[in-house]
């Protein structure tokens, strides 16, 4: 016993009329499915676009307090303090009387 699937079973082939219905209907399906991927990425979009402005807008608050330690501990690195670090260069120089 076989059981055939598929294109190779006999038959007639499709009639030039079959064939252009089968073109039409795809046409129509890549037209839809074009028109829900445009709907769906303009959804996706504004979901976006509100979910960050909700977020930006809830942290308004912490954002200012950021601002305000960051003033402050640009004030406090300007303030002389005891243990003050120096920086620099050292360059040495040898004689040459000196080199081993």
């Amino acid at each position: 016993m076989q059981i055939k699937y598929g294109p190779n079973l006999p038959g007639e082939p499709p009639s030039p009329f079959r064939k252009v219905a089968a073109l039409v209907v795809t046409a129509v399906l890549v037209v839809l499915a074009l028109m829900f991927s445009a709907v769906v990425l303009a959804v996706i979009f504004v979901l976006g676009a509100i979910a960050s402005g909700y977020l930006w807008w809830k942290t308004r608050e912490v954002r200012k307090q950021m601002r305000a330690y960051s003033s402050q501990a640009a004030e406090v690195e300007r303030q002389p303090g005891d243990d003050a670090v120096f920086e620099g260069e050292v360059i040495r120089v040898v004689e040459p009387d000196e080199v081993r």
